[in-house]
């Protein structure tokens, strides 16, 4: 990982968090959003949307890579042996 990726990812992290603070729509039920949908809990799912592309960017880039051949590896060693 570049000097700059960790950086870049926090920033990302701290990002989504300032734009969960939504409290400019707490109050308004207008406008709707697609005619039915109050605008606050459009924000909302646009925002866990959001978040769940964080997630993958953060799994994909600083998801460490030898975690699952060392986990693998550990269980193998606990396994009992084979007669």
């Amino acid at each position: 990982m570049n000097r700059s990726k960790p950086w870049l990812l926090t920033a990302l992290v701290l990002a989504v968090f300032l734009l969960h603070q939504d409290f400019w729509n707490w109050s308004k039920a207008d406008p709707l959003v697609l005619g039915f949908l109050p605008v606050g809990l459009a924000y909302h799912a646009a925002y866990c949307a959001l978040a769940a592309l964080m997630m993958l960017v953060l799994v994909k880039l600083a998801w460490p890579a030898d975690l699952d051949r060392i986990e693998s590896r550990l269980e193998d060693e606990r396994r009992p042996p084979q007669p």
